[in-house]
Protein backbone atom coordinates (compact mmCIF):
# COMPACT_ATOMS: atom_id res chain seq x y z
CA UNK A 1 0.00 0.00 0.00
CA UNK A 2 1.39 3.55 -1.09
CA UNK A 3 2.12 5.77 2.04
CA UNK A 4 0.10 8.71 -0.09
CA UNK A 5 -3.31 7.92 0.21
CA UNK A 6 -4.03 10.45 -2.70
CA UNK A 7 -7.64 11.14 -3.71
CA UNK A 8 -7.21 13.53 -6.51
CA UNK A 9 -4.30 14.13 -9.09
CA UNK A 10 -0.98 16.07 -8.14
CA UNK A 11 -1.00 19.74 -8.40
CA UNK A 12 2.33 21.58 -8.88
CA UNK A 13 3.07 25.07 -7.00
CA UNK A 14 5.26 28.33 -8.89
CA UNK A 15 6.36 30.82 -6.95
CA UNK A 16 6.17 33.88 -9.49
CA UNK A 17 7.13 37.59 -9.49
CA UNK A 18 4.37 38.59 -12.22
CA UNK A 19 0.72 36.74 -11.81
CA UNK A 20 -1.15 38.64 -14.21
CA UNK A 21 1.15 37.46 -16.44
CA UNK A 22 1.88 33.70 -15.87
CA UNK A 23 -2.16 33.76 -15.85
CA UNK A 24 -2.15 35.17 -19.28
CA UNK A 25 0.10 32.51 -20.82
CA UNK A 26 -1.12 29.51 -18.99
CA UNK A 27 -4.27 29.72 -19.93
CA UNK A 28 -4.16 32.25 -23.54
CA UNK A 29 -0.91 30.13 -24.64
CA UNK A 30 -0.78 27.36 -23.45
CA UNK A 31 -4.65 26.93 -22.72
CA UNK A 32 -5.49 25.90 -19.29
CA UNK A 33 -8.26 26.28 -17.29
CA UNK A 34 -8.52 29.13 -14.31
CA UNK A 35 -10.39 27.62 -11.90
CA UNK A 36 -10.20 30.58 -8.88
CA UNK A 37 -7.95 33.06 -7.59
CA UNK A 38 -7.71 33.88 -4.28
CA UNK A 39 -5.49 36.23 -1.49
CA UNK A 40 -4.05 34.73 1.56
CA UNK A 41 -3.65 37.23 4.53
CA UNK A 42 -0.23 37.19 5.92
CA UNK A 43 -0.87 35.23 9.24
CA UNK A 44 -2.40 32.42 7.72
CA UNK A 45 0.44 32.31 4.96
CA UNK A 46 3.25 32.67 8.04
CA UNK A 47 0.92 29.87 9.78
CA UNK A 48 1.72 27.96 6.61
CA UNK A 49 5.41 28.49 6.24
CA UNK A 50 4.93 29.79 2.59
CA UNK A 51 5.85 33.39 3.11
CA UNK A 52 5.73 36.09 5.73
CA UNK A 53 3.76 38.05 3.15
CA UNK A 54 0.28 37.81 2.24
CA UNK A 55 -0.08 35.97 -1.56
CA UNK A 56 -2.35 35.32 -4.28
CA UNK A 57 -2.56 32.30 -5.94
CA UNK A 58 -4.18 31.45 -9.48
CA UNK A 59 -5.71 27.54 -9.98
CA UNK A 60 -5.43 26.20 -13.24
CA UNK A 61 -6.19 22.80 -14.82
CA UNK A 62 -5.53 20.71 -17.48
CA UNK A 63 -8.05 18.86 -19.63
CA UNK A 64 -6.49 15.99 -17.78
CA UNK A 65 -7.41 17.39 -14.18
CA UNK A 66 -4.09 18.62 -13.10
CA UNK A 67 -3.45 21.29 -11.13
CA UNK A 68 -1.22 24.54 -11.31
CA UNK A 69 -0.96 26.84 -8.97
CA UNK A 70 0.46 30.40 -9.71
CA UNK A 71 1.68 31.69 -5.98
CA UNK A 72 2.71 35.81 -6.16
CA UNK A 73 4.07 36.95 -2.62
CA UNK A 74 2.75 40.54 -1.98
CA UNK A 75 6.84 40.76 -1.63
CA UNK A 76 8.57 40.42 -4.40
CA UNK A 77 10.31 36.77 -4.40
CA UNK A 78 13.81 36.24 -5.17
CA UNK A 79 15.11 35.88 -8.47
CA UNK A 80 16.72 32.31 -8.76
CA UNK A 81 19.92 31.56 -10.43
CA UNK A 82 19.15 30.10 -13.89
CA UNK A 83 21.75 28.23 -15.52
CA UNK A 84 21.97 28.35 -19.34
CA UNK A 85 20.32 24.68 -19.67
CA UNK A 86 17.57 22.69 -17.72
CA UNK A 87 19.92 20.65 -15.30
CA UNK A 88 22.96 23.26 -14.69
CA UNK A 89 21.52 23.70 -11.12
CA UNK A 90 20.39 21.80 -8.11
CA UNK A 91 16.82 21.50 -7.93
CA UNK A 92 15.75 22.65 -11.31
CA UNK A 93 12.25 21.84 -11.93
CA UNK A 94 10.19 21.58 -14.95
CA UNK A 95 6.73 20.76 -16.20
CA UNK A 96 5.74 17.92 -18.47
CA UNK A 97 2.88 17.98 -21.13
CA UNK A 98 1.95 15.07 -22.46
CA UNK A 99 0.38 15.71 -25.80
CA UNK A 100 -0.69 14.42 -29.11
CA UNK A 101 0.19 16.13 -32.20
CA UNK A 102 3.52 17.22 -30.92
CA UNK A 103 4.06 19.20 -33.88
CA UNK A 104 0.91 20.80 -34.08
CA UNK A 105 1.53 21.63 -30.59
CA UNK A 106 4.45 23.55 -31.50
CA UNK A 107 3.31 25.11 -34.89
CA UNK A 108 0.42 26.54 -32.53
CA UNK A 109 3.22 28.23 -29.96
CA UNK A 110 5.53 29.52 -31.89
CA UNK A 111 2.79 30.99 -33.48
CA UNK A 112 2.13 32.71 -30.80
CA UNK A 113 5.57 33.77 -30.24
CA UNK A 114 6.84 30.68 -27.70
CA UNK A 115 10.84 30.31 -28.15
CA UNK A 116 11.54 26.85 -27.61
CA UNK A 117 14.91 25.50 -26.31
CA UNK A 118 15.14 22.25 -28.21
CA UNK A 119 16.32 22.24 -31.37
CA UNK A 120 14.84 20.95 -33.33
CA UNK A 121 11.30 21.32 -31.57
CA UNK A 122 10.08 18.19 -31.39
CA UNK A 123 12.83 15.74 -31.68
CA UNK A 124 13.07 12.22 -31.19
CA UNK A 125 15.14 11.57 -28.31
CA UNK A 126 14.75 7.75 -28.57
CA UNK A 127 12.71 5.35 -30.87
CA UNK A 128 9.42 6.45 -30.33
CA UNK A 129 9.40 9.04 -28.11
CA UNK A 130 9.51 12.88 -28.89
CA UNK A 131 10.05 16.38 -26.91
CA UNK A 132 10.58 19.83 -26.92
CA UNK A 133 11.34 22.21 -24.28
CA UNK A 134 10.09 25.80 -23.54
CA UNK A 135 9.89 28.50 -20.90
CA UNK A 136 7.25 30.62 -19.66
CA UNK A 137 7.44 34.27 -19.16
CA UNK A 138 9.03 33.69 -15.81
CA UNK A 139 12.15 31.43 -17.09
CA UNK A 140 10.06 28.52 -15.82
CA UNK A 141 10.81 25.48 -18.31
CA UNK A 142 7.91 23.31 -19.81
CA UNK A 143 8.18 20.23 -21.71
CA UNK A 144 6.04 18.70 -23.89
CA UNK A 145 6.20 14.62 -24.98
CA UNK A 146 4.60 12.79 -27.26
CA UNK A 147 4.72 9.07 -27.46
CA UNK A 148 4.07 7.07 -30.62
CA UNK A 149 2.80 4.58 -28.13
CA UNK A 150 1.39 6.21 -24.94
CA UNK A 151 -0.13 2.67 -23.60
CA UNK A 152 3.47 1.05 -23.72
CA UNK A 153 4.79 4.55 -21.55
CA UNK A 154 1.73 4.14 -19.36
CA UNK A 155 -0.20 0.98 -19.30
CA UNK A 156 -2.22 1.74 -15.75
CA UNK A 157 -3.81 4.76 -18.40
CA UNK A 158 -4.41 2.93 -21.68
CA UNK A 159 -8.02 3.27 -21.94
CA UNK A 160 -7.30 7.04 -21.12
CA UNK A 161 -4.57 7.20 -23.74
CA UNK A 162 -6.44 7.01 -26.86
Amino acid sequence: MSALHMTVPMEVGICCANLDALLAFYTDVVGLTLINRVTVPADKARATGLTQHSYDVARLQTPYGERIKLLQPSAAPDAAVRGAAILDRQGSTYLTFIVRDLAGVVRNLEARGVAFDSAPAPMEVRPGTWLAFFRDPEGNVLELVEYDDPAAYRPDLASAAE
